[in-house]
């Protein structure tokens, strides 16, 4: 995370300083390439620190700052757009990524990798800090147990590493909802409205100065909501965030397609946006990062995480080069009615396949894994 941390700093340095185009997106793909790393190390980590009773809301917040962050981006655009100084926004951005090295370099090892490479006593100092007294030697007999889900994980781990173990049948199941859930979260249209907030608003009437300012009121949603949901995602659990969130996102969208195709005022418009904000950042925003770090059995948590991070990535890639032209080709109201479709589709996926995962161990969840998909296993993952 440290070393993400510099990778950030460097991209930033580099589309600051950039002198044409093509520097300009080399520092803009060094960036991504750090953003790719730190989506993927980041709900692995969490996932991996936090007790099964909290972990829901220790999850929760990677996806508030996320939203904080996206809240500071609008801000920064709203300040610096009638200067238009875009180098002194990318040196903003330089701001979170120092505070990302200094913070890493302090933060503790996970336990549980210490565990794994036999550094028991590191792990014990460090969860004595955070336990109650006699907290650390429960955790270390979890993971050092015969029974426990890693020796189990470790007994197999032979035959398959890195990306073919989560090909294995008793962990696809697992990959399968975690790429699905990746794909999902982007194809229902969240980032057509988080980038191109400012370009809808102006298709209403509005001027490009107050439709940037505007945009602001969208990402304060979002940052409330988001932290609506992580005080309820270990009291409610993760599925019914999940299907409340896709129903309402799939009733905003297609409404606001509707806002569009009746000519509706730009108030009714925004209204609509911001319903679709709140229902995506209830469910559909935090719970995937969530699920993301519980579903994977704890030997393919970090491999697995890093797959659904990239299906994620990529399916954000691909909506935003096909957003503008499809708005184009069909028009707002048929654009957003697709959205809506994959929406209602979510909601059948998500009804089926996807498991609870509220305070539950890796083995109880690869477990509820199996049984929805009909599948036996010689030993739990």
């Amino acid at each position: 995370l440290a070393g993400v941390g510099v990778l950030f700093t460097l991209g930033i340095v580099i589309a600051a300083l950039a002198g044409g185009y093509w520097s300009l997106i080399v520092g803009r793909f060094v960036m991504g390439v750090a953003v790719g790393a730190v989506s993927a190390a980041v709900p692995t980590y969490l996932g991996e620190m936090a007790p099964a009773q909290i972990r829901g809301r220790i999850l929760a917040l990677n996806q508030l700052l996320i939203t904080i962050g996206l809240l500071a981006s609008y801000i920064v655009n709203w300040v610096f757009a009638g200067a238009g100084d875009w180098r002194l926004m990318f040196w903003m951005a330089g701001i979170p990524g120092v505070i990302l090295v200094v913070a890493c370099i302090l933060l503790p090892e996970s336990p549980v990798w210490l565990i794994a490479q036999g550094r028991s006593d590191e792990a014990r100092r460090i969860l004595d800090t955070v336990t109650v007294a006699g907290g650390a030697d429960r955790v270390i007999a979890r993971f050092t147990a015969p029974t426990s889900p890693s020796a189990t994980d470790r007994e197999s781990e032979p035959k398959h590493r890195g990306m073919r173990a989560l090909m294995t049948h008793s962990v696809r199941p697992a990959l399968f909802v975690g790429l699905a859930l990746a794909a999902l979260q982007q194809f229902s249209g969240i980032n057509t409205i988080l980038y191109y907030a400012p370009t809808i608003m102006e298709e209403t009437g509005l001027s490009a100065s107050n439709a940037i300012f505007y945009s602001v009121f969208i990402g304060v949603i979002n940052v409330a909501m988001t932290v609506v949901s992580t005080k309820l995602v270990d009291r409610l659990g993760r599925r019914p965030l999940l299907l409340t969130s896709l129903a309402g996102m799939a009733a905003a969208i297609a409404l606001l397609g509707a806002a569009f195709a009746l000519d509706l005022s730009p108030v009714i418009t925004l209204v609509f946006m911001l319903l679709y904000i709140v229902s995506f950042a209830i469910g559909m925003g935090p719970v995937f990062w969530v699920l993301l770090g519980e579903i994977f059995p704890t030997s393919e948590r970090a491999v697995g995480s890093s797959s659904g991070a990239t299906v994620n990535w990529t399916a954000n890639f691909v909506v935003s080069l096909v957003f503008l032209p499809l708005l184009q080709a069909v028009g707002e109201a048929a654009t957003f009615w697709i959205f809506a479709a994959v929406c209602l589709v979510g909601i059948g996926f998500v009804a089926k396949w996807v498991p609870e995962t509220r305070g539950r161990h890796a083995e109880e969840i690869g477990e509820d894994l199996h049984r929805r998909w009909n599948l036996t296993v010689s030993s739990t993952p």
